[in-house]
C-alpha cells in the first residue's frame, strides 16, 4: 500500500493517511480462475472492438447506409468502443498483476470517463428514439428535419453534455480525505466504493452526484418510453401486416438495447445498492459496461437487413483487397 503518514501532534497525535494509489480487487479466485477470466474478458473485448468497428466501416463505406439512422448508429458504435475501453484494459492488466494497483489520478480519470461515456450513451439512445419516432410518425417531415447538419449537431450535443456534466462533482470527490483504506472491492473506480473509503462524510457531494445521474437516467428513459408509445400507436394504425412488421423490425433492436442497458444501470444507480451483495454489483456493472457494447453490434446486425448486407460487402471488399495484396507480393 502506498500511503503518506503525516503525524500531527496538535491533533491528538492522530495519523492522517493520504492515499496515493488504490487497489482494485476485481473478481476473487485462484490463479486458474484469474487466467480464465482474463481469457474471457480479452475475447469479449476483442469481439466488441471488431463488432463495433465493423458497423463503423459498414456505415462509412456503404452509400445505402448514408442516412440519419445509420449515421447515429455508426456514432453509437464509436461510443461503445470508447465506453468498453474505459474499463476492460485496466481490468485485464489488474487480473494478471500481483498488486492490482491503480494510481490516484488514474482511478479518478477512469471514474470521469466511465460516467461521462455512460451519460453520453443515455443521450445517444434518446436521440436514436427521436429519430425512429420521426421516421415512423412523421415520415413526410423526416427528411427536412433530420438533415446531416441537424444530426451532427445532436451528436455533438450528446458528447458535450456527457463530458461537461461530471468534472466538478468528481473533482470535489477527489478532494475528500481517503484515510480508511485504499482497497476497492470492485474491478473499476465507481462512486459507492470510493465514498466508502472516505473518512469524511460528504452528503452534499453525494446528493449532487446521484441527483445528476438519476435525472439523466429518468429524463432519457421517460423520453424514450414516450417516443415508443407514440411510435407503437402509429404502427398499430398501419393497415398492412407487412408495414407493421417492418416498423417493429426497425425499432425492435433499439428497444432490446435500451432494455438491457437501462435495466441494469437503474438497479445500480437509482435503487439503493446497500442490500445488494458486492459480487452481484460487479456482475450488474459487467452487464451494462462490457456485455452491452458486445451485444449491440449483434442485435443491430442480426435484426437489420441493410446492416447485414453492408457487413457482407465490407467483408467482401476486405477479401478482395487482401487477395490483391497477395498477388502483388507474389508478382514481386
Amino acid at each position: 500500500m502506498s500511503f503518506f503518514f503525516i503525524d500531527l501532534g496538535l491533533m491528538n497525535s492522530s495519523a492522517i493517511h493520504v492515499v496515493t494509489e488504490f487497489v482494485l480487487l476485481g473478481f476473487p479466485g485462484c490463479w486458474e480462475i484469474q487466467i480464465f477470466l482474463f481469457s474471457l474478458f480479452l475475447v469479449i473485448y476483442v469481439l466488441t472492438l471488431l463488432g463495433n468497428g465493423a458497423i463503423i466501416c459498414a456505415v462509412r463505406w456503404d452509400p445505402r447506409l448514408h442516412t440519419p439512422m445509420y449515421f447515429l448508429l455508426g456514432n453509437f458504435a464509436f461510443l461503445e468502443i470508447w465506453y468498453v475501453s474505459s474499463t476492460v484494459p485496466i481490468m485485464l492488466t489488474n487480473i494478471l498483476s500481483k498488486n492490482k494497483t491503480i494510481s490516484f489520478s488514474g482511478c479518478f480519470l477512469q471514474f470521469y470517463f466511465f460516467f461521462s461515456l455512460g451519460t453520453t450513451e443515455c443521450l445517444f439512445l434518446a436521440i436514436m428514439a427521436y429519430d425512429r419516432y420521426l421516421a415512423i410518425c412523421h415520415p413526410l417531415h423526416y427528411p427536412t428535419i433530420m438533415t446531416g447538419k441537424f444530426c451532427g449537431m445532436l451528436v455533438s450535443l450528446c458528447w458535450l453534455i456527457g463530458f461537461l456534466g461530471y468534472p466538478i462533482p468528481i473533482f470535489f470527490i477527489s478532494q475528500l480525505p481517503f484515510c480508511a483504506s485504499n482497497i476497492i472491492d470492485h474491478f473499476l473506480c465507481d462512486m459507492d466504493p470510493l465514498m466508502a473509503l472516505s473518512c469524511a462524510p460528504a452528503p452534499t457531494t453525494e446528493f449532487i452526484f446521484y441527483t445528476q445521474s438519476s435525472l439523466v437516467l429518468f429524463f432519457t428513459i421517460m423520453y424514450i418510453l414516450r417516443s415508443y408509445f407514440l411510435l407503437l400507436r402509429a404502427v398499430f394504425q398501419v393497415p398492412s401486416a407487412a408495414g407493421r412488421r417492418k416498423a417493429f423490425s426497425t425499432c425492435g433492436s433499439h428497444l432490446a438495447v435500451v432494455s438491457v442497458f437501462y435495466g441494469t444501470v437503474m438497479v445500480m444507480y437509482v435503487s439503493p445498492t446497500y442490500g445488494i451483495p458486492t459480487l452481484m454489483q460487479k456482475i450488474l456493472t459487467l452487464v451494462y459496461s462490457i456485455m452491452t457494447p458486445l451485444f449491440n453490434p449483434l442485435i443491430y446486425s442480426l435484426r437489420n437487413k441493410d446492416v447485414k448486407l453492408a457487413l457482407r460487402n465490407v467483408l467482401f471488399r476486405m477479401r478482395i483487397s487482401k487477395k490483391s495484396v497477395l498477388l502483388q507480393s507474389s508478382n514481386k
